[in-house]
């Protein structure tokens, strides 16, 4: 009977997700993943309160809505709560977007290579990936986005800072794209990480959305709140959008859990970016002794750092792997090393000596 059901063909041809790895197991080191840009501080003491106390009603199904979570997000961004949407992280807003906007043949624009889950979505909705390949300085190549546009494009992500390159989109650049594009098109930019940007030109999410209405901003309680755990992101933009990205989102997706500790988060913003200036400062440091040892990197405003090391790149991992240190690998292309514990990335450093192309 089973040989009966037919599968979606773009289903059975779809590329799973990739996490990134665990460490493996070496006798004498402790195991450190740098794979996943997971956040390596645990939550405010404040956040695990309510999330111990949030536990006691699981029993319950959350607030479909994220009333709370939804009006401390509008609050916290100045914008109209009718703006916002939530989801299961910044990845489920995505799915949400497409869903909400995409039929059958529409085409979605992104940089490639950004952010692996931007194809799989579009892919799933029936959409086509239209993927334009980054510059050779790992840059959004904006004018090429633009000559990419069709009468079917319906949304164009620009992932800024850029996973994985770390890379920033310049808000003067991104203004004189968004003058060129059509008012049917949906142009999102995904900030997953810019709590973590340092970069004064980069791009201002909130000023555009001010002049441009068909901009929306994508962020995450992922990385720099470290609620990595919890699943949940937001979407800002125009009413009708975040209206039906609302409607496309799973009923009770976000658990009661993850939406008070969002909002404590946001309470606490203050003591929260000092943790994250702390692992600023160690991407800078990291930076530094890469650099000092003779790589030539792209400055990332991210919370990791990356490698283009080509046909290296899984001997590089390999190594990392025999040192207890996982790290991203992207085939042929690079290595992406999330900014973790400052004894993980010294050992990676050892490694890195002898990748060094003199």
């Amino acid at each position: 009977m089973s040989d009966e059901i037919k599968i979606r063909n773009v289903i059975q041809s779809l590329p799973g997700y990739k996490a990134g790895n665990q460490a493996q197991e070496v006798p004498g080191l402790i195991p450190y993943k740098l794979s996943s840009n997971e956040n390596p501080i645990e939550p405010l003491p404040s956040v695990v309160a309510v999330i111990a106390q949030a536990a006691l009603t699981v029993h319950r199904y959350p607030d479909p809505s994220a009333t709370a979570l939804t009006e401390s997000i509008s609050k916290f961004c100045g914008v109209d709560s009718d703006q916002v949407a939530t989801g299961t992280g910044s990845v489920g807003v995505c799915q949400q977007i497409i869903q909400a906007l995409c039929d059958a043949d529409d085409e979605v624009i992104f940089a490639w290579r950004s952010f692996e889950a931007y194809p799989i979505i579009t892919d799933i909705a029936g959409a086509k990936s239209v993927m334009v390949p980054l510059t050779s300085t790992g840059k959004h190549d904006l004018p090429a986005m633009l000559t990419s546009i069709t009468e079917k494009t319906r949304v164009i992500f620009i992932c800024t800072p850029n996973n994985p390159t770390g890379n920033v989109v310049k808000h003067n650049d991104l203004v004189e794209f968004l003058n060129h594009v059509p008012a049917h098109v949906l142009v999102v930019i995904d900030e997953a990480y810019f709590e973590f940007n340092r970069d004064k030109s980069a791009v201002d999410s909130l000023k555009i959305m001010q002049t441009y209405p068909n901009v929306g901003l994508l962020r995450t309680f992922s990385k720099a709140y470290g609620l990595a755990g919890l699943r949940v992101g937001y979407f800002i933009g125009p009413q009708p959008v975040a209206e039906a990205v609302r409607k496309t989102a799973v009923p009770f997706g976000v658990s009661h859990i993850a939406q008070v500790a969002a909002v404590e988060s946001l309470n606490y913003k203050d003591e929260l970016m000092q943790r994250v200036e702390s692992i600023v400062q160690i991407r800078e440091w990291f930076e530094e002794q890469l650099r000092t040892l003779g790589f030539d990197l792209v400055d990332s405003q991210a919370n990791f750092v990356w490698l283009a090391l080509g046909e290296r790149t899984a001997d590089f991992a390999a190594a990392c792997d025999d040192i207890a240190v996982a790290v991203r690998p992207f085939a042929g292309l690079g290595v992406r090393i999330s900014i973790g514990e400052k004894e993980a990335l010294e050992r990676v450093l050892q490694v890195a000596r002898d990748f060094v192309i003199n």
